[in-house]
């Protein structure tokens, strides 16, 4: 039944944003803009409030007095006022609610978005009852409906259990005092409904709190012609010594109220309450239109080179927004186009859109509309940046809290975050320290992100290196240094069951590190296999730490590489290039997945020896800047070792 309503007001919705389209132009399609049209037709409620509250009378006597006088005395102020204040009530529960029934057709409330949704179903009725309260204040005879019909209403839960209504059963009941109580409420609804908003909107990356200005201009011109030509009115002063037969009825804003006398406040609780716990629960009820459950996956996004997680049911726009990435966007609703981008390697499920936004020919390219595209498996992509900056790569200070040679050209430093902040990152990552003069020195994450405590990266003196050279000469404990970071989209991926090999050429060792020792700690079971090549055994300045691992684990061989060993060594075991004694120990490499961490020398001899020897380019990854790693799975199933969540 939910499925059947969600294609019906999904084909009603792209029926009339094409019909808005051809009228308005994309750009100012109303219906692309519903949650900001919200936000300005509240604080256009809020302005004209202030205003008309100040020449409120908050007494039993002057309430009527005072809003006619407004109404009439100030008729090209007070009174038009007064009917933008009604007008834009409206137009505000009339967007809220195409707001939500447009997310929920489209099956944008599931997921991370359970939470927007469900803040957006009790603004909705925060607004509501905020209107409702209005038409109580000018005490004509409408609102001496609307208070008594509230009054019964609510004197059906028990916690009431009649007492309500004795406060009208005569004029002398009512007094200042509940007319105060009138006011407070007409303004703390408002102020409940801002907070409600800020949250509601702040989990929404580069969400939109403004629509276009010439929509707004618009909207307002037809809001200040419906004001003159039908303003709001009191009926006549309110009356308890007698019912009012007959009443100018807004079948707007109180149907509800006629249900109060056609059914029972019981029965109208039951059906309020019900489709309030409905409506709240819709996230987490079936179906989803038959598609498999959208799970937490990675986009790896083109020019940035940047990893960027993706939630449960998240779209690659809201992502990549979240993450700070320039992606240019406008509706968000697959009506514009502007967000387009090539999906380059993945599996993604595109959702609705106007086809107007994208042509049959680019969908066949494989481009698609970030906006309504969500990933079934990590993808890549690429696509234009924006005008806007992006959110520059993270700063960072740290204390230096360690100096430990390994070698006597590896230096272990240990960097402790100021603040004691904890960075997220992934397996595989590196940090660019910033020097003085804006320099940048790339170090990769040794540690792994599970393991908490300093950051640990293995520095390798450079003849001349001004950094490393700084480093084996002058630096001490206690020294800070600055950098930013966590970048980079090399990182450990899993998908089925193909072993990995790992090759890593001197202190190609850290990253190597890192990916196994969470690899371990994740429980991933697959064969992993490290082949390390350093010229001499003493290079290989923590070779008793993959020893332990081998001995620890069944699933992980090591297979130690030496290229120029000496006599010293007393070596027995493989020599040669790291890289041929991957080539000498599998003739076909096809069904494996490696992970090259080195020089980009070593990176670029033995990139296409793997490739003539059957391993996938999709399948070779590697830190180096020249073979830019990808994302490509058909089953991708990925472990996410130490990524967001």
């Amino acid at each position: 039944m939910l499925a059947l309503l969600q294609r019906l007001l999904q084909r009603l919705f792209l029926l009339a944003e094409r019909f808005a389209n051809a009228v308005f132009g994309e750009r100012l399609n109303p219906l692309y803009h519903l949650g900001a049209l919200s936000y300005w037709l509240f604080w256009v409620v809020m302005a004209t409030g202030i205003y008309l509250y100040a020449f409120f009378d908050t007494s039993v006597t002057g309430a009527y007095e005072s809003v006619e006088r407004l109404t009439h005395d100030q008729k090209w102020i007070g009174g038009i006022l007064r009917s933008l204040h009604r007008y834009a009530s409206d137009g505000m529960v009339l967007t809220m609610g195409l707001h939500l029934a447009r997310h929920f057709a489209f099956d944008r409330h599931r997921g991370f978005r359970w939470f927007s949704w469900v803040s957006g179903v009790v603004l909705l009725w925060l607004v509501y009852a905020s209107g409702i309260n209005g038409y109580m204040l000018p005490w004509d005879q409408l609102a001496q409906f609307t208070v008594i019909a509230t009054a019964e209403w609510f004197d059906a839960l028990p916690v009431f259990n009649g007492l309500l209504m004795r406060n009208f059963l005569s004029p002398e009941n009512v007094n200042d005092r509940f007319f105060s109580l009138l006011s407070f409420l007409h303004i703390g609804l408002p102020l409940g409904v801002m907070a409600l908003l800020w949250i509601h909107t702040h989990r929404v990356p580069n969400a939109k709190t403004s629509p276009p200005r010439p929509l707004m201009a618009a909207l307002g011109v037809a809001m200040i012609v419906l004001s003159v030509v039908k303003p709001a009115l009191s009926q006549a002063p309110a009356d308890l010594t007698m019912t009012a037969t007959a009443i100018d009825f807004d079948w707007f804003y109180l149907p509800t109220y006629a249900l109060v006398y056609l059914w029972s406040p019981g029965a109208l609780w039951v059906l309020v309450g019900s489709l309030t716990l409905l409506a709240a629960a819709a996230p987490w009820l079936p179906p989803k239109f038959g598609r498999r459950a959208i799970r937490a996956f990675h986009v790896l996004a083109h020019p940035d080179n940047r990893i960027v997680p993706v939630k449960e049911d998240e779209t690659i726009l809201d992502a990549c927004l979240r993450e700070g990435l320039p992606m240019p966007f406008d509706c968000r609703n697959g009506g514009c186009g502007d967000c387009k981008c090539t999906i380059l390697h993945g599996e993604v499920a595109l959702g609705a859109y106007q086809e107007s936004a994208l042509p049959a020919a680019e969908r066949e390219a494989g481009r698609v509309l970030a906006c309504v595209t969500k990933p079934l498996s990590d993808v890549e992509i690429e696509y234009e940046p924006g005008a806007g900056t992006a959110r520059p790569v993270q700063l960072h200070e740290a204390r230096v809290v360690s100096l430990d040679l390994l070698a006597k050209d590896v230096m272990r430093v240990r960097l402790e975050v100021e603040g004691g902040e904890t960075i997220p990152y992934y397996a595989g990552q590196y940090i660019n320290i910033l020097l003085d003069d804006g320099q940048k020195r790339a170090f990769s994450f040794a540690t792994p992100p599970h393991e908490p405590g300093p950051i640990e990266l293995h520095v390798r003196l450079i003849e001349g290196g001004r950094f490393t050279t700084h480093v084996f000469t002058k630096m001490q404990v206690g020294d800070r240094l600055r950098f930013e970071g966590p970048v980079g989209s090399f990182f450990l991926r899993e998908d089925g069951d193909k072993p990995v090999i790992f090759v890593a050429g001197a202190t190609g060792f850290a990253p190597v590190k890192s990916m196994v020792e969470h690899a371990l700690h994740a429980g991933v079971a697959r064969p992993m296999v490290l082949y390390w090549g350093t010229r001499r055994l003493a290079d290989m300045y923590l070779r008793e730490l993959p020893e332990r691992w081998a001995r620890e684990h069944a699933n992980f061989r090591f297979v130690p590489v030496l290229s120029a060993p000496g006599a010293e060594d007393g070596w027995e075991g493989r020599t040669g290039l790291v890289h041929e004694a991957i080539l000498a120990d599998y003739p076909d490499l096809g069904g494996h997945r490696i992970y090259a961490c080195g020089s980009v020398k070593m990176v670029e001899a033995a990139q296409p020896a793997f490739t003539k020897q059957g391993l996938s380019p999709d399948d070779c990854f590697s830190d180096a800047f020249s073979l830019a790693p990808r994302i490509h799975a058909k089953d991708a199933d990925l472990v996410r070792l130490g990524g967001r969540p």
